[in-house]
């Protein structure tokens, strides 16, 4: 069953296109360009198949926005599982080419999240359970994707960073807020700060992600548990999402200011500088994101 978006979703994406951090185009198609969704006993598996490296860009946001719509619309969907069909890029991240054409004149909202973590924000409040299913790489945005979602999985060679700073900006889709509630404040720094890659036992030892499993195992388990959930009164697992959230801290004032900060370091000349540099010695390629760690290390001045 495909994801086709409604009029509803298409003012939604038109709402992130023009004013979310690192999202300015969100045409949303009459046909997926970059999400393939299937149905089956409450559960929804959404596989996300945008080559060449499934780059966070409009067709990619069209999609989720979409997907989310869907999946808080249908009663008949329980669980959603987020997924790559390319087994060495889960979302490789934000199209550092988007973020530099945002008009100089765009700000975050000063009273609440931007669009693009309201739109993220609909899976936490949902009263549904998102997972993550990755494999490979899931930098910058594809890292806040996974980090929106309720349950994490992941393979041990999947990689995960948080690599904005190295050129010149922060993470502007939940990256700072999220991660923070998850692995703590110092290792929430040390990974948004030294924009390295975590590995998949690394992000399981420190609580990026809720377990790490073999390839040959991962679907399967992640299977079962969606299974599991998606066979729970709908009220049980609705109030257990609740009283969970309410042991936390709410979201939305640390995400407005992460986005306050996005757009500042944005605008700076540093930026424009960095993120032109990393598109001319071959970042946003598949071959240059697979040492992008090494490429982040030569944009620093001279």
């Amino acid at each position: 069953m495909s994801v086709r978006p409604s009029p509803s979703a298409a003012g939604v994406a038109s709402s992130v296109a023009r004013r979310a951090p690192g999202i300015v185009s969100a045409a949303v198609s009459p046909e997926p360009l970059a999400i393939r969704a299937t149905s089956d006993d409450g559960v929804l598996w959404a596989t996300i198949d945008h080559p060449p490296m499934n780059l966070w860009d409009g067709a990619l946001t069209g999609d989720l926005v979409a997907l989310i719509e869907r999946f808080q619309a249908d009663d008949e969907i329980r669980v959603l599982v987020l997924t790559s069909a390319d087994d060495e890029y889960f979302i490789a991240h934000a199209d550092v080419e988007m973020i530099r054409a945002m008009p100089s004149e765009a700000t975050a909202v000063s009273d609440r999240p931007a669009p693009v973590n309201r739109l993220l924000e609909q899976l936490r409040l949902a009263p549904k359970v998102s997972m993550a299913l990755v494999r490979g790489i899931a930098r910058g945005g594809g890292s806040e994707i996974a980090l929106a979602c309720d349950l994490r999985f992941a393979t041990p060679d999947a990689r995960f960073a948080q690599p904005e700073v190295a050129l010149g900006i922060i993470p502007g889709a939940g990256g700072t807020q999220r991660l923070t509630r998850l692995v703590g404040r110092a290792r929430a720094l040390e990974i948004v700060l030294g924009c390295a890659d975590v590995t998949g036992d690394e992000a399981a030892a420190i609580g990026y992600v809720n377990r790490v499993l073999g390839d040959a195992e991962i679907e399967g388990f992640v299977r079962g548990l969606a299974a599991r959930i998606a066979a729970m009164p709908p009220t049980a697992v609705a109030a257990a999402k609740r009283a969970v959230d309410a042991a936390l801290p709410g979201p939305t004032p640390g995400l407005v200011v992460e986005g306050a900060g996005f757009h500042e370091t944005r605008l700076d000349p540093e930026a424009a500088r960095r993120m032109e540099r990393f598109l001319e010695v071959g970042g946003q390629t598949r071959d240059g994101e697979r040492q992008v760690e090494t490429i982040l290390e030569r944009l620093a001045p001279p």
